[in-house]
């Protein structure tokens, strides 16, 4: 079967396994999620490396679009005024939560064979976090909740200090802290 195909059918498969969750909520305990990333874990063993990577390079193309798509949306549907409404408690609310994943990178980092530079380096590279608090900062408004559009302004303005913010320090610190290997 040739590589496009089979992006279709996994995908199809994929969206079967989320609507039968849908389906079973009442009825039994199922996770979609779980069963499409089980079935990819089972692919990936069972397929060969070249297969693997053709899929994985289908399913890269379908995401650049896809991920486009996503900010679009995300982006059509924040309203700045309740960014401001959350003002300066947001801003200190996202920088917590930048320390706090900054301490967990490190505490991942810990008994690896990374030094010290290299370890600051990850810790600095994972600053920038959008496609996620786009993807989940959206969720709360889907669901009719009050505080959806509260919730996806300020994963947005998140993501406005994060996307920038990792960008900076990657670029202006790569030369410092990592060497290249031969």
């Amino acid at each position: 079967m040739r590589s496009g195909v089979k992006t279709i059918v996994l995908l199809s498969a994929a969206f079967l396994l989320l609507a039968v969750e849908t389906l079973l909520k009442e009825r039994a305990a199922f996770s979609g999620l779980l069963a499409v990333v089980s079935m990819a874990c089972a692919l990936k063993i069972r397929c060969g490396e070249a297969v693997s990577a053709r899929l994985a390079s289908q399913f890269g193309k379908l995401w650049f679009a896809a991920e486009a798509l996503l900010f679009v949306l995300v982006g059509a549907a924040v309203d700045i005024r309740y960014t401001l409404e959350a003002g300066i408690a947001a801003v200190a609310m996202i920088f917590i939560a930048l320390a706090f994943r900054c301490l967990g990178v490190i505490l991942c980092l810990f008994k690896t064979p990374l030094n010290r530079k290299e370890r600051l380096f990850c810790t600095l590279a994972y600053l920038p976090k959008a496609t996620v608090q786009a993807a989940i900062g959206s969720v709360p408004l889907a669901m009719g909740l009050r505080c959806g559009k509260t919730v996806l302004s300020v994963a947005v303005l998140g993501i406005l200090i994060t996307a920038p913010l990792g960008a900076l320090a990657i670029d202006k610190s790569y030369r410092r802290l990592l060497h290249r290997c031969e």
